[in-house]
């Protein structure tokens, strides 16, 4: 029995960002039967994008998507305009500002997610946006290149103003594993004032495991926890609660029927 599905968490639920890796068959596998009916597999870079798209070819449940992460940037953008044509790629990242770590030079990460922003919004493609201590940053950047009309923040780790500043420019949250920390209490605090019809799940897996799983690798089986985390802190039943995140995903991604999304 998989993990998800031993906690008698139910419901259909779609982990609309994970990075599958060498044991995706497996981990797959092991989703599908804890009510997984979808995943978006991120990539991070070029080889990383590439290979995101390889797997999602071979799954009809599974898309891609190509970009650069911050922490990439210094690397740039080589290959990545080429692979948003390919016909499993739905959304243009992950990318943004990470202030945390810095692993690229700042003006490289600014210069990169500008290019990220520009893609998206030519090519009318959604975009997942990484922000770690830049949100202000981040939003000034936003707002300078134009919001694309389909932006989602993964792992949303802020507070309330964050969360409503995300809102106000029409953009989807996305909840991981971190809604479920007992020190999270300005996010679940977030998600108590979002609208049903502007949240998505994910698991981030194979990092930021949930609660009760802490300690071990991460995976999409595990995006019930998540979901069940959010619906306690909305106030709402998971079953509520996994039928709208699914259709809202289906609709952010562009991937047909959204019947679930409120």
């Amino acid at each position: 029995m998989s993990q998800a599905a031993s906690t008698g968490v139910g419901g259909e639920w779609f982990d609309n960002h994970c990075h599958l890796g060498s044991n995706a068959e497996e981990a797959l596998e092991r989703a599908r039967s804890a009510g997984v009916v979808g995943f978006v597999n991120v990539g991070t870079d070029f080889d990383n994008s590439r290979a995101a798209i390889s797997v999602a070819r071979s799954h009809p449940d599974v898309w891609a998507t190509a970009g650069v992460h911050p922490h990439e940037a210094s690397h740039g953008m080589r290959g990545i305009v080429d692979l948003l044509d390919d016909e499993a790629v739905v959304a243009v990242g992950e990318t943004g500002l990470d202030h945390h770590y810095d692993h690229s030079p700042r003006q490289a990460q600014a210069d990169v997610f500008a290019a990220h922003v520009a893609l998206a919004n030519e090519r009318e493609m959604p975009i997942v946006i990484h922000t770690r201590e830049a949100w202000e940053e981040t939003f000034a950047l936003l707002d300078t290149e134009g919001v694309p009309e389909r932006t989602v923040f993964h792992c949303f780790t802020g507070g309330p103003q964050e969360a409503v500043a995300c809102v106000e420019r029409g953009a989807m949250l996305s909840f991981s594993g971190i809604i479920t920390f007992a020190t999270a209490h300005d996010v679940r605090e977030a998600a108590a004032r979002i609208p049903l019809g502007q949240v998505m799940v994910e698991t981030d897996s194979p990092y930021l495991t949930p609660v009760p799983h802490r300690g071990k690798p991460n995976e999409p089986a595990n995006v019930a926890l998540v979901g069940a985390a959010l619906a306690e802190a909305m106030g709402l039943e998971s079953s509520e609660v996994a039928i709208a995140t699914s259709g809202n995903a289906r609709r952010f991604y562009g991937l047909g029927d959204a019947a679930g999304a409120l």
